[in-house]
Formats: structure tokens, sequence, C-alpha cells
């Protein structure tokens, strides 16, 4: 069902939205698609002029492409084009979003992840669950949005941002639904909780993980309090609150997290109602039990990292949660792996390793050079990592501390620089490498980077290339530039290392 100009207009009315409106006789025309894209307008469309760097050019080439009204906070002065003033379009966006996808109420359970680092893993682990409970139960499984891809039982497409905007998830939200997908598990990023992209959503479970300082920058949040208080606000619209208790403001986030119907702890301390412990690693697997009220039992990971073990037991916790079986969550936990992340290479002779991980800021950093002293004690460490241009400028100072005291030596290159020059951000990294006395270099290109760290990595070393996981681009400028993923590069080194070993079975990658 298609609705009227007139009634949108009405909707963003009751909602205390509009300052201003002119319709041209076009009220009772019917709406057919709502776009933010110029280039996605069509006949009957409404056009939202939304974002700082909006141009009069994009709305004019909305309305040669047929879009009947615009919704804006400003009049852009074009004569006979219809159009809705509102306060707020951020605040306007889900209203219109809802009211276009009429996603059915009570037919999709929705779960939302948040923290600064684990948010994909943990949405896989919970996704891996929840489809072996449907596959058990006849369902079908899960829709899923995260970093990596969004899938809502119609579209499975590599993702461009962490959470969609309002008009992108109201159109998963539908897809998901006449698909007879019953349980939508999301990632929700500050950004989204700030600009109200998941406003009206109201999550069954909502999951904290964790939170450090990270994505400061004007562009980004102003300070690290706007960037907490950003991702509190997902308490404000969930049913039951999962929150880590081995996170470091837990007691705050315990707090905010009061505003839920149900609060649900987890983590490695005792006291937490998902309680893992006796964690270690035995041929390649992360091992850990869990106690809780319903069930105590052992658990294994496909993935490596330590650090996973807190986003496995969020994902039990989700589970509990939705009271599904402790057998189903072992099962489905069991055998998940993600694009990007944790992804060991080996040589034949197990004298080279190598690691890919999306690893970026200064969380991730502990988490994983802790992970792989562990996991691999006798084994020399380099790395492998450049920073992202004109954002989270803080990261540069963690990330080069932390990997300076971890590695043997380091290699900078690039990873998205964006504005900035390759050589530049590099240089500023280094100068926090130096600081610690570990070696360093600098090479602008990333997959000659990756190259030399393998080709001179000395016997029994871990490489550890990170920041990228599986993408296979680099924003250069304005343009997002094709590049081989860390993950081919890799694969590429450890055969050509392979290739000058004695004859010998190769060890499957």
């Amino acid at each position: 069902m298609n609705f009227t100009v007139e009634e949108y207009l009405d909707l963003l009315e009751g909602a205390d939205q509009v300052t201003g409106s002119k319709l041209y006789r076009m009220g009772e025309a019917e709406v057919s698609g709502i776009t933010y894209e110029s280039e996605k307008a069509g006949p009957g469309s409404l056009f939202i002029c939304k974002g700082a760097l909006f141009k009069k050019e994009y709305l004019e080439e909305a309305v040669s492409r047929g879009s009947i009204c615009y919704v804006s906070e400003r009049d852009y002065g074009l004569e006979q084009v219809p159009r809705i003033l509102v306060k707020n379009i951020r605040e306007a966006m889900p209203l219109l979003a809802e009211k276009f996808y009429q996603v059915p109420e009570g037919m999709l359970k929705y779960i939302g992840v948040t923290g600064t680092k684990g948010k994909t893993t943990t949405t896989y682990y919970i996704k891996g669950i929840f489809d072996e409970y449907m596959k058990q139960t006849g369902g079908r499984g899960i829709a899923c949005l995260t970093s990596v891809e969004t899938y809502d039982g119609k579209e499975r497409e590599a993702a461009s941002i962490t959470t969609p905007e309002s008009l992108e998830l109201y159109r998963h939200f539908r897809n998901a639904c006449d698909s007879g997908i019953t349980c939508l598990a999301m990632e929700v990023s500050s950004q989204a909780l700030k600009y109200g992209r998941v406003a009206g959503i109201a999550f069954d479970v909502g999951v904290f993980l964790n939170i450090s300082e990270d994505h400061i920058s004007p562009v980004e949040h102003k300070s690290f309090k706007d960037y907490f208080c950003s991702k509190l606000q997902l308490f404000h619209q969930v049913r039951t609150a999962v929150v880590n208790l081995d996170s470091e403001f837990s007691r705050t986030v315990l707090m905010e997290a009061s505003s839920a119907g149900r609060i649900l702890t987890f983590g490695t301390k005792p006291g937490a109602d998902i309680y893992g412990h006796d964690v270690c690693v035995e041929n390649g697997k992360v091992r850990f039990s869990v106690t809780c009220d319903r069930f105590e039992g052992e658990f294994s990971l496909a993935m490596h990292g330590i650090f996973n073990v807190e986003n496995a037991l969020a994902a039990i916790a989700v589970a509990y949660a939705c009271e599904l079986p402790f057998a189903t969550m072992q099962k489905g936990l069991a055998g998940v792996t993600v694009d990007g992340r944790m992804e060991e290479y080996s040589s034949r002779d197990q004298k080279l390793k190598a690691i890919v991980d999306y690893a970026h800021n200064g969380l991730s950093f502990e988490k994983i050079f802790d992970s792989v002293r562990v996991e691999y004690p006798d084994y020399k460490i380099v790395s492998v990592f450049g920073c992202p241009g004109g954002k989270a400028l803080n990261r540069r100072r963690d990330m080069g501390l932390i990997a300076g005291k971890a590695c043997s030596k380091v290699y900078l290159s690039a990873d998205d620089p964006g504005p900035e020059e390759v050589q530049d951000i590099c240089t500023e990294i280094g100068r926090f490498v130096e600081d610690t006395g570990c070696p360093y270099e600098c090479i602008s290109d990333r997959e000659a980077a990756i190259k030399k760290a393998m080709t001179e990595a000395e016997e029994n070393t871990v490489v550890l290339v990170l920041g990228k996981g599986g993408e296979n681009s680099q924003r250069v400028g304005q343009i997002l530039c094709a590049y081989k993923s860390d993950s081919e590069v890799v694969r590429e080194c450890i055969r050509e290392y392979d290739s000058k070993l004695p004859y010998g079975r190769p060890r499957r990658l």
C-alpha cells in the first residue's frame, strides 16, 4: 500500500517535526519510494535532503528523475517543487522509513550489539546459535546486519557501513519479514545511536560489550563522554540488557542498563549471570566452561583468540535470554568463523604463521597481542598496520605504543588514508613505536608492506596483519580504490614460502 504526500506530512506534523510545507496540489499523489540518494530517485519518490555536504544540485537531479516532493530542514527555493520542512531531518527519517515499509509489528525479534570491539564476531556467534536452533525447529536462518555483510532473506551484500541509515534498516526488516525470518541480529554503532538511525526500534535484547577511547575526532565524537553517552543510548530502547562485567566501565554501564526491563550479565568473574571460566587452548581450539543457573558445560570455538571468549559469552547470554537450549548454544558456536577475523595461515613447516584480523583500535590491539603471546608462546611477533586518515586520531598513539611493546618489528602502511598522505600518518604512528624502542619501517603500499614483513620474518614468527580484515578496497581521498585483500596477499606469501621447502604434502589453508 502506497501512502500519499499528505499522509507523510500528517505523520511528521503528529511528531511535531514540521516547520513549513508547500505541496502545490501534490498532496494526493502517492509516494512510490523514499531515498536520500539522487541517483536512486524515480517517478513518485520522496527525496530526503540530508548531510553536511548536501548540495542543491542533488535535489535538482532527484527532481529531474521524478521526485514529487522533498523533505528538508531548509527551503532550497525550487519553484513549484513540493516540500516539507522539518526541525530535524535525522529524527524525521526513521518515521518516514517506518511508515513506508510497514514492517509488521511483532514479526521480528531484534537483537542489537554495541561496543568498541567485538561487535561483528559477537553478531556472528549469535547468528550461529540461532541458525542452529532454526535448523532444529524448522525455521529460517536469522537475518544479520554487520560491518562485513548484510543478509535479510532477500538480499546478501557486502556492507559499506556498520549500521545502515534508517531507510535501509527498515527495508531489511521488511525483507526479513517477507522471507519468513523471525529474528534479526545487528551491530549498532555509536554513530547510529547518536544520529538516530535506530530510533523507534524496540530491541528484544541489547548487548553492551565494552568501551574504550575511539572514534574521537571532529567528524565523529567530540569527546570520550560523547562517544560513551552515545553507546549507552541503546539501553533506552531494549527489553533485556546484556552487560559485560569484565568491561572497565561496567558499573556505569549497569547503572544506565537499569532503564531496561531486565539485566543479564556475563564475564569471566564470579558473580556474572553467565560465568565463563577454565579458559584454555587445546589443539588450536579455544575451550572454556560456562556456569549459570540453568546449566554448566564446556564450549569450544573454531576461531583463534582467547578474547573471543568474551564475545562468545555475550552470544550465550543472548541465547539464554531467549531461552534457547544449552546443546543448541554449544553446537551453534562450535563452527563459527568470520572473514577477516583471526584468520590463521601457516607454512607447511609451521615456522611461519600469519594472522589477518580487523583489529583497528587500542582495545582490540591489547586483546589480540595478549592472546597471541599466550597462543604462540615460542614465536616472535611482527605486525603490519596503519590508521585511517582524518578520524579517530588517538588510535595512532595507542596502536603505535601497544604494537611497539609487543613486536620485534612493526611495518606501517596504508589503511584508508582518505584526506591525508599515507607517509604522514605512518610517520606519526612511528614516533610512538619508536618511543618503545621497537624498530619500524614505513611502506606506503600495503601489499608491499605485507610481503616484506612475510619475507623478512625470522624462523618461528607470527606476522599480524591488522586493520583491514577481508576488505578489498582502500579509501584514498574521496575515492574507494580496489586493492587485494590482506588475506589474499598473505596466502600468496605462504604459497611462495612453501614452494621453497623440500617437497612434502602441503597443509590445507
